[in-house]
């Protein structure tokens, strides 16, 4: 059988092409400019190969993507629903606090204001005011998990889905920025995010025994990349 199309006030939207939508690395949301710390770890020379690029990954998956960010978008779940928005923003807040670097704060909070502005241009018959209101009354930092969350709920994506579907964007963003950084080809590239993949599914399997409440993020040696970065002697990313 096929899947049920989100009704938006006469718009119909499948959630799975929704989520595609969602997870196009030519989404128009500025995650191509943002690194988060690679540039860094490249420069110093503390990834050096395709082998310690994936290793990094996988343990971005395990100890921070997974553990922190895809906590907002379980919350979205447990507090949309009851509509408890001040429980869902202090989730939020909890997880955006725990970013060290001023760049790393700035860059997803720039990328989730982005995709909800976007959203709300091509889905306009879909609510985003619960969102759009927080961001303007300072709730909300409308950072990138919370809106990628939100607008999975709002399209009726499952919990996991959407979860796993943002530790693969993760892994994109991470794998595209090591492409222009490091020299590896887009063939390897994809063979990296094709064996990183599985292990989306296995850090959201293991995260999701977690509450929200109870974020957090284990890797230091990535956070001090972050702090150094704005300190590099040349760029090509913005964070």
């Amino acid at each position: 059988m096929g899947e049920t199309p989100f009704e938006s006030e006469g718009a119909a939207v499948l959630p799975w092409l929704a989520l595609q939508q969602l997870l196009d690395s030519a989404i128009p949301i500025g995650g191509f400019s943002h690194s988060f710390g690679l540039e860094t770890l490249v420069q110093e020379e503390r990834i050096r190969t395709s082998n310690e690029l994936e290793a990094y990954a996988s343990a971005m998956l395990a100890q921070s993507w997974s553990t922190a960010d895809a906590m907002v978008i379980k919350a979205v779940y447990r507090d949309a629903a009851a509509a408890d928005w001040d429980r869902l923003w202090a989730v939020e807040k909890l997880v955006h606090v725990q970013r060290t670097a001023v760049e790393t704060r700035v860059g997803v909070e720039k990328m989730g204001r982005r995709l909800l502005q976007l959203l709300g241009s091509i889905y306009p018959e879909t609510d985003w005011t619960p969102l759009t209101n927080a961001l303007r009354n300072g709730s909300s930092f409308a950072t990138h998990p919370l809106v990628h969350g939100f607008a999975c709920y709002r399209f009726g994506i499952p919990l996991n889905q959407a979860a796993e579907g943002y530790l693969y964007a993760c892994i994109v963003t991470c794998i595209n920025s090591a492409l222009r950084l490091m020299s590896i080809g887009q063939t390897e590239g994809q063979s990296i995010i094709a064996r990183l993949a599985p292990l989306a599914s296995k850090a959201w399997l293991a995260a999701s025994e977690l509450e929200p409440e109870d974020a957090y993020s284990n890797m230091p040696m990535a956070e001090i990349a972050m702090i150094r970065h704005e300190t590099l002697y040349s760029r090509l990313f913005m964070s």
